[in-house]
């Protein structure tokens, strides 16, 4: 089993940066797929970006190419999500989450463990 924390949300002004981390506990998170996750207030939980076990596939949604990049470091049990070049539409809740399995995959419901989300907060 895995346990997710996020951090690194706040406010920043439209073109600034944020990096978000999630840190796991667990031996076996070098053996998960993770994604970052986004939600804001009346929408449905998106996919922002994901990443496998070995970091050797990457998925990045269209809205992000470009901007974020995902990365991790299983040694640290630790995956990164820089945003560069926010925009007042990132507003959202971010959530990263696992699962244990080498695939990637956009749907939340494929993904096991979940951590409590960040706020991310873009001003125009």
């Amino acid at each position: 089993q895995a346990q997710l924390a996020e951090s690194g949300g706040g406010l920043v002004q439209a073109g600034g940066s944020l990096r978000l981390s999630c840190a796991a506990s667990g031996r076996t998170f070098s053996r998960y797929t993770v994604g970052w996750f986004r939600q804001a207030p009346g929408k449905e939980r998106d996919i922002v970006a994901a990443i496998s076990y070995s970091s050797g596939i990457t998925y990045y949604a269209d809205s992000v190419k470009g901007r974020f990049t995902i990365s991790r470091d299983n040694a640290k049990n630790t995956v990164y999500l820089q945003m560069n070049s926010l925009k007042p539409e990132d507003t959202a809740v971010y959530y990263c989450a696992a699962r244990s399995s080498i695939l990637v995959t956009v749907k939340p419901s494929e993904y096991d463990y979940w951590g409590q989300g960040t706020q991310v907060t873009v001003s125009s």
